[in-house]
C-alpha cells in the first residue's frame, strides 16, 4: 500500500522567468543561477525522504535534467492558477492511492529532510499540516485527503496565505500541526548571508 507522496512544484529553468522579484534587484541571470542552486538544495533533501516523489514542471518535462529519473516522477502541472494546480496535484497523488500527501516549492533554502519526514510523521494523527513561510505564504501543506477549500479564495503569493489556510482548518474541523516558520527566498532581502 503507498503511503507518503512528496509533491515538488518546479518553474522550468528559463532566463527572465525565475524569481521575477528577486531578478527586480539583482538581475536575471544572477536570480537564475540562484534558483538554481535553490532547486539544487531542494533535490538533495528530497532525495533522502522516504516517500515517493512527484516533480511538477511548470511548462514541459525535462526527462535530461539534473532531477534524476529514477527518483522522481515527472508530470506538468495543469490549471489557470497556483491554487488549482496545486489542487490538482493533490488529487492526482490522492487518486494514486497515496495516504499522505505534501507539497512543497523550491524556494527555501532552510527546509530539511527532518522538516518532510515531519510533516508526513505528523499526518499520521493530524488531518493537516503546514510550513509557514515568514512572508505569509506557505513553503509546505500536507493532507490526508483533498479539501478543495484550501485552494479557492486566496490571494496567492501574498502575505495572507498561510493565515487565510489556518482559518479554512478551522471553518472545515481540521485538526493541524504547525512545522517551524522559516524563509522563502522571494526577493534580495531573503538572501542568507554569503551563500550566494
Amino acid at each position: 500500500m503507498k503511503l507518503d507522496l512528496l509533491i515538488i512544484f518546479y518553474r522550468n529553468p528559463e532566463l527572465g522567468k525565475v524569481k521575477t522579484r528577486l531578478a527586480a534587484t539583482v538581475g536575471d541571470e544572477r536570480a537564475l543561477a540562484i534558483y538554481l542552486k535553490l532547486a539544487a538544495h531542494t533535490r538533495t533533501i528530497t532525495a533522502k525522504v522516504d516517500c515517493d516523489r512527484v516533480v511538477w514542471y511548470s511548462n514541459f518535462v525535462d526527462t535530461e535534467d539534473n532531477w534524476p529519473n529514477y527518483q522522481f516522477i515527472k508530470q506538468v502541472q495543469q490549471g489557470n492558477d497556483l491554487g488549482s494546480k496545486m489542487q490538482y496535484a493533490f488529487d492526482y497523488g490522492f487518486r494514486q492511492g497515496y495516504s499522505r500527501v505534501c507539497i512543497i516549492g523550491t524556494d527555501c533554502l532552510e527546509l530539511t529532510t527532518e522538516i518532510i519526514n515531519q510533516s508526513f510523521d505528523k499526518l499520521k494523527k493530524h488531518d493537516t499540516v503546514l510550513g509557514s513561510a515568514l512572508d505569509g505564504g506557505y513553503y509546505l501543506l500536507g493532507m490526508q485527503k483533498l479539501h478543495h477549500d484550501l485552494f479557492t479564495n486566496k490571494a496567492w503569493s501574498t502575505n495572507s496565505v498561510s493565515s487565510e489556510t489556518i482559518k479554512d482548518f478551522e471553518k472545515l474541523n481540521l485538526s493541524y500541526y504547525l512545522l517551524p516558520t522559516l524563509i522563502d527566498v522571494d526577493e534580495e532581502k531573503d538572501l542568507p548571508k554569503g551563500k550566494f
